[in-house]
């Protein structure tokens, strides 16, 4: 069995993605409220987690939020989730909710496909700075 932090929603993402890490950082410095914790997909918890909640680690290539015993969402879902908790003016963001799951992760899955053509890849995992490792689960 999995233990995590209590309270705490687990964003899973591509260590790997210049885009991605961006994102954490940015998530990082929005999340006043602490909610959120992160995991890399390709370290050995993010696979156990993408195993334990069922996902197939081959089909995703997106972000996903797991909040643990309740729920998950991924691609355009997780982003929109992501940007509710980080409330204030990013919850307006949740305005593209009115647009169809369908046709958001289109949109997603196009710059998914391409974040290493336009943002760059690197050749390991995100090392978070001291003051944000509490953030990251290992």
């Amino acid at each position: 069995m999995l233990d995590f932090p209590k309270g705490k929603k687990i964003i899973l993402f591509d260590g790997v993605c210049n885009l991605c890490e961006a994102s954490v950082k940015f998530v990082i410095k929005y999340d006043t409220k602490d909610i959120f914790r992160f995991v890399a997909l390709q370290s050995d918890l993010g696979l156990a987690i993408v195993k334990h909640i069922g996902l197939d680690i081959k089909n995703i290539d997106s972000v996903i939020l797991y909040e643990p015993g309740i729920a998950y969402n991924y691609k355009s879902a997780a982003a929109l989730e992501i940007a509710k908790n980080l409330g204030g003016f990013f919850h307006f963001g949740t305005v593209f909710k009115l647009i169809p799951n369908g046709l958001r992760n289109l949109i997603y899955d196009y710059i998914a496909r391409n974040r290493y053509l336009w943002y760059g890849k690197k050749d390991s995992c995100l090392l978070p700075k001291e003051e944000i490792k509490s953030k990251f689960l290992e």
